[in-house]
């Protein structure tokens, strides 16, 4: 782990080659070289990045309307919750990326990566996780928001601790980035919230549209993204770290829980812990990895955040199904 940016260009020269002219990367794993095509165009990702920022703000702004001021204000006033998430967030997390690393033995650029991606800050994700189990979205937005707001000094200060010895990647934290995150879950939010104050009629009727057009949206997103990289992701990503992309959410959703449940808060606000740890933000981590290392070093790691995402989501909605499914079959009046 205690390696620099430099010598793991030297260890992964043999790996990993730079760009060419054709757009493709070379990769060498032994005596086999596998042309590697990055997936997407900078037309399409430039589209996919719009059309995603705008879901996103119709999918905060419905979000937002489900939550109230003067919980909101509870919140704020007797921070229980949101202390034991933050330090779920950047305790929990950054710790399991580490190990993952270790136990499967995982070469010094894709260790930093996996832990790249454990130190970043909770996702709007969590707070959609978060409405589908029936969680505290007051609670949910608060913790992101603050969550976000700590990642500008604790992003740093965890890479410098788990990634010593790797020069200038805590200059490589996107402050803008995370601004922008930021931004993205006040504003909107606020919009709803003043809906929901001033009209609270149209909250169901936002709440509903916005969560169809976002349901939709992911679906066809993820197809497109699925048949662009799914031949990629085959070629380049090792068993060590598809299981380790498959554990790390899995592990901080169970230990959210577990921890919430230890300092005895609801189980609605254990539910949103749960996800609200398990769920990171996975647009700062890929703009992370295109600034700290250049493409002869990160090669397809840059891929990971994707894998990453693809079983944040896909644990999380199991979860959702087995609580669905519960609440259905063994209706309990929830404390």
């Amino acid at each position: 782990m205690n390696t620099t940016v430099d010598q793991a260009r030297g260890q992964y020269s043999d790996s990993y080659e730079a760009m060419n002219e054709n757009n493709t990367y070379d990769i060498k794993t032994g005596n086999i070289t596998v042309g590697f095509q990055t997936p997407f165009s900078p037309v399409m990702d430039k589209a996919i990045n719009g059309i995603t920022i705008i879901i996103l703000f119709i999918t905060m702004v419905s979000l937002g309307c489900t939550m109230e001021i003067p919980k909101i204000i509870a919140h704020i006033r007797k921070p229980k919750g949101v202390i034991i998430a933050v330090i779920a967030q950047f305790g929990i997390m950054p710790l399991t990326a580490f190990g993952l690393a270790k136990i499967f033995l995982l070469g010094p650029t894709e260790a930093v990566t996996v832990l790249i991606c454990g130190c970043c800050p909770g996702g709007t994700l969590s707070n959609i996780f978060a409405l589908a189990l029936k969680g505290d979205m007051n609670l949910s937005i608060v913790m992101t928001t603050c969550s976000t707001v700590l990642a500008l000094g604790m992003m740093p200060l965890l890479l410098f601790i788990y990634c010593h010895g790797i020069h200038d990647l805590g200059h490589a934290v996107p402050y803008i980035g995370i601004t922008m995150a930021l931004v993205m879950t006040l504003v909107p939010c606020a919009v709803g919230i003043a809906i929901n104050h001033q009209v609270p009629r149209y909250s169901p009727i936002i709440i509903k549209v916005g969560l169809s057009i976002l349901v939709i949206a992911s679906v066809a997103i993820g197809v497109l993204s699925g048949v662009a990289i799914g031949e990629t992701v085959r070629a380049v990503l090792s068993p060590q770290l598809m299981a380790t992309a498959a554990l790390m959410p899995l592990t901080g959703y169970l230990l959210g829980y577990i921890m919430s449940t230890a300092f005895k808060v609801n189980h609605q606000c254990r539910r949103t812990i749960s996800m609200e740890t398990g769920c990171q933000n996975i647009q700062l981590c890929s703009t992370i990895l295109k600034v700290a290392f250049p493409p002869d070093v990160i090669g397809p790691l840059y891929l990971f955040p994707l894998i990453y995402i693809v079983f944040q989501g896909g644990e999380a909605l199991l979860f959702i199904v087995f609580f669905r499914c519960y609440q259905h079959f063994r209706p309990q009046p929830d404390v």
